[in-house]
C-alpha cells in the first residue's frame, strides 16, 4: 500500500466513498474487519466491510486496498459480491469495539471512543492505539480523553462487554434513515437494542418506518411506554398504524392512550381499515390548501423538510376544514404547475379536478393502476361526499406489492415476487 500515513484513526475513513483504480465509486466503507490473537490484545486488520449499490454488504479484504488516505480509499478494482457474514473469530471495529467499556493503566476504566491503525514493515495492518474517554475519577473530577497504545488496554476479549452506543451513533450520524435501518439488521439483536434505544426521538422514528416489521417490534418492546409513544407520534401515521397493528391489543391501547390525542385519532382511523385497502396505505397528513391560498404559500409548504418527494408531489385543494376529513375536496395541484405559474395565483385557479380518485375501501389494485395509468407518485383518497381522507405515495405501494422481505433479500424482484 503506497503513500499511507502512518496512524489512521477510523472514525475518519467511515462512510467514506471507496473507489477503483479507474477512479469510479464502488461503495462506501461502513465498517473494520479485525481479528485478536489468543495470547495477547493487539488486533490484525483484516478488512473492510463496504456497502455497494444495492445496500450489500460486502468484504473487501486489506491486502486489496491500494491507499488508505483520509477520504480516499482505493481498491485494486477486483470485488468479491458475495454478502459478508461476520465469522465467530472476527471483530467488527465500529459495532462492536465504539463505545466498549475497558480497563485502563491504575484501575481506571474508559470508554472507547476511536481505534487508530498502522501498518508495520510486513505491510499488514494492526490496531495500534484506542482514543479513550476516562471514567469520573474520585470526587466527582471529571475523566480526560486518551490515545493510549494497545496494550495498555484491557477487557476486549471475552465475554461480550456491555455497550452504549454514543461514539457509535456519531460516526454514523450523516447516514440516511434506510442506511442506517441497514446497519442495524447487520447487528446482533443485543447489540441493535443498544443503540436503538440511544437514538434520538425523531431519527429512530425515520429509522423504524425501515425497518421490517418483526424488528420494529422488538425495538418499540425495548423502549419505555412514553418513549415508544413519543417515538410513534413521530412516524407517518400509516406506518405507526402498521407498527400497532401487530402488536396485541393490550399494548395498541396502551400505546395510543399515551400518544397525543390528536395524533392517536388518526392513527385509530387507519386501523378500521384493511392492510391491503387504499384506507390502509394512505395518510392522513398530506399539504392541504384552501383555494385561495397563493402558489407562492403552496411552494413555501412543500419545501417542509420532513416531507417526503412523494408527498411534496402535489398539493391537495379543499374547503375548510383542512385536517382530514376536510370540507369539500377540490382537486390536486401538481408541483410542476406551481413552478410554471406566477406566484401571486392562487391554487384554486388551476386545480386538476378530472381523476375518479379511489374511495377508502378501494383495493391495492386499483390505486397501483391508477397510479401507473396516470403517472402519478401520490393520489388522493375521498369518501362517497367528496371529502379528503389521505393520500397515497407509491412508495407505501411499493412496500405492500414487494415480498414481506424484500428489505433483507439481496435477490432483484420480478414480476412474479408481488
Amino acid at each position: 500500500m503506497s503513500n499511507a500515513p502512518s496512524r489512521i484513526f477510523l472514525s475518519r475513513l467511515i462512510g467514506q466513498a471507496v473507489f477503483d483504480p479507474a477512479g469510479d465509486q464502488v461503495g462506501k466503507l461502513r465498517d473494520v474487519v479485525v481479528v485478536f490473537h489468543p495470547d495477547r490484545h493487539q488486533a490484525r486488520v483484516l478488512g473492510m466491510v463496504v456497502e455497494i449499490p444495492g445496500r450489500r454488504r460486502i468484504f473487501l479484504p486489506i491486502t486489496r486496498v491500494t491507499s488508505l488516505d483520509t477520504g480516499q480509499i482505493i481498491t485494486t478494482g477486483v470485488l468479491n459480491v458475495r454478502r459478508f457474514e461476520e465469522r465467530s473469530s472476527e471483530t467488527l471495529v465500529l459495532h462492536e469495539l465504539f463505545d466498549r467499556k475497558v480497563g485502563l493503566p491504575d484501575d481506571i476504566t474508559g470508554t472507547i471512543f476511536d481505534v487508530a491503525v498502522e501498518q508495520d514493515s510486513r505491510r499488514d495492518w494492526h490496531i495500534s492505539h484506542y482514543a479513550v474517554h476516562e471514567g469520573a475519577k474520585r470526587f466527582g473530577r471529571r475523566g480526560q480523553n486518551h490515545v493510549v497504545e494497545w496494550h495498555e488496554v484491557t477487557g476486549l476479549t471475552g465475554e461480550e462487554a456491555q455497550q452504549g452506543a454514543t461514539h457509535l451513533l456519531a460516526a454514523l450520524d450523516q447516514m440516511r434513515p434506510a442506511d442506517l435501518a441497514n446497519a442495524l439488521r447487520e447487528l446482533t439483536p443485543k447489540r441493535r437494542m443498544e443503540v436503538a434505544v440511544e437514538l434520538g426521538v425523531e431519527r429512530l422514528a425515520d429509522v423504524l418506518e425501515e425497518l421490517p416489521d418483526q424488528a420494529q417490534v422488538e425495538i418499540l418492546g425495548v423502549l419505555d411506554p412514553e418513549r415508544a409513544a413519543d417515538v410513534l407520534e413521530e412516524m407517518d401515521d400509516d406506518d405507526a398504524a402498521d407498527l400497532l397493528g401487530g402488536l396485541p391489543h393490550d399494548t395498541r391501547e396502551q400505546l395510543l392512550a399515551l400518544m397525543e390525542p390528536d395524533d392517536a385519532e388518526d392513527v385509530r382511523r387507519l386501523l378500521t381499515y384493511d392492510d391491503n385497502t387504499a384506507g390502509g396505505l394512505m395518510t392522513t397528513e398530506p399539504v392541504i390548501l384552501p383555494p385561495n391560498a397563493t402558489l407562492a404559500e403552496a411552494l413555501a409548504r412543500i419545501r417542509e423538510p420532513e416531507l417526503s418527494p412523494a408527498l411534496a408531489s402535489m398539493v391537495y385543494v379543499c374547503r375548510p376544514p383542512a385536517e382530514t376529513p376536510t370540507g369539500r375536496f377540490l382537486g390536486v395541484v401538481h408541483v410542476q404547475a406551481l413552478l410554471r405559474e406566477p406566484p401571486s395565483t392562487q391554487v384554486g385557479a388551476i386545480v386538476v379536478s378530472d381523476l375518479e380518485w379511489p374511495r377508502p375501501d378501494s383495493s391495492l389494485a386499483h390505486v397501483a393502476k391508477l397510479l401507473a395509468q396516470y403517472d402519478l407518485v401520490a393520489c388522493a383518497v375521498v369518501d362517497e361526499n367528496a371529502h379528503l381522507l389521505g393520500a397515497i405515495t407509491i412508495d407505501d405501494v411499493l412496500d405492500h406489492l414487494l415480498p414481506d422481505d424484500w428489505r433483507e433479500s439481496d435477490e432483484e424482484v420480478d414480476g412474479d415476487g408481488a
